[in-house]
């Protein structure tokens, strides 16, 4: 009787806390009535501090000193949270003109078709045989008019492994060599490259390597301000002298043969690169 009695109670009475516990010996349930919950009308001031999150604008009381503070912002339905210092736009750049794109697409397939040697960055034209008298001759000629996005004056001719190592040295020895200054380089001045000719032009001498279109001849060069480096005035200058070296030195390991104006006299104001190979190394004076 006492237990049926117990329950009852229990079910009729709603759990707190403190009611979810064991019950002494001798002990009864007393019955706690609940307050009444009454509605909050929307719109009230009472329901504004109920509301998450918050509506907006809304600003809460200092509880300290009763004046009212800043808005608070927060996020309203279906939207991301919102910060006063944000913009009413996206900052992102706008769509690209289709007309740029085509232009650009353009600019790229032009390069493809430009391209020699089977790489985008050396640009030129594809001569295949060229033949000389005696051994001269190259096999797979190309006429290579830029290197790197440097460009060639005048259009040089040679083969593709000749042409690999130029434009390896462009890119790791005259660019950086030269960096922004004057612009940054405009163009490489030749004065010699497929000639079929003897070492130094002397009567006797071994056929040199520019009569098989492994060589290349380069004096100057020129700067997108019109301005140029020299190898026959700049090379021991204070200005220029100091990245004309850097340059020559860059040359060892794309090129065999490097010669610059301590080789001789023949080499005193030009650079001499060929892709001849030594056993030894490369050859670099």
């Amino acid at each position: 009787m006492r237990r049926a009695a117990l329950v009852a109670c229990l079910l009729a009475a709603p759990v707190t806390a403190q009611d979810v516990r064991p019950l002494a010996r001798g002990e009864t349930v007393k019955t706690v009535l609940q307050p009444t919950v009454r509605p909050i009308a929307r719109g009230s001031e009472a329901a504004k501090d109920l509301i998450r999150p918050l509506a907006r604008p809304y600003t809460r009381p200092d509880l300290a000193t009763g004046v009212q503070t800043r808005a608070i912002y927060r996020a309203e339905l279906g939207l991301f949270a919102f910060s006063p210092n944000a913009v009413a736009q996206s900052q992102r750049p706008s769509t690209r003109p289709t007309a740029i794109e085509a232009a650009a697409e353009e600019r790229r397939l032009a390069r493809l078709r430009g391209q020699v040697c089977g790489d985008p960055d050396i640009q030129g034209t594809a001569l295949g045989r060229v033949s000389g008298r005696g051994s001269c001759g190259i096999d797979g000629a190309v006429k290579v008019r830029s290197v790197a996005g440097v460009a060639l004056s005048p259009r040089a001719t040679m083969d593709c492994r000749t042409a690999a190592a130029l434009k390896t040295w462009v890119e790791r020895g005259v660019l950086p060599a030269v960096g922004g200054e004057g612009g940054g380089v405009s163009s490489l001045r030749v004065v010699s490259h497929y000639a079929c000719r003897t070492r130094n032009n002397q009567a006797g001498a071994r056929l040199s390597e520019h009569a098989f279109g492994r060589a290349i001849d380069i004096a100057g060069i020129r700067l997108r301000d019109g301005t140029e480096m020299t190898v026959l005035t700049d090379w021991n200058s204070s200005g220029d002298g100091a990245q004309l070296r850097q340059m020559w030195r860059a040359a060892c390991g794309p090129f065999g043969t490097v010669l610059g104006p301590e080789a001789n006299r023949f080499h005193r104001d030009h650079f001499h690169f060929d892709t001849a190979r030594y056993r030894s190394g490369s050859y670099c004076r």
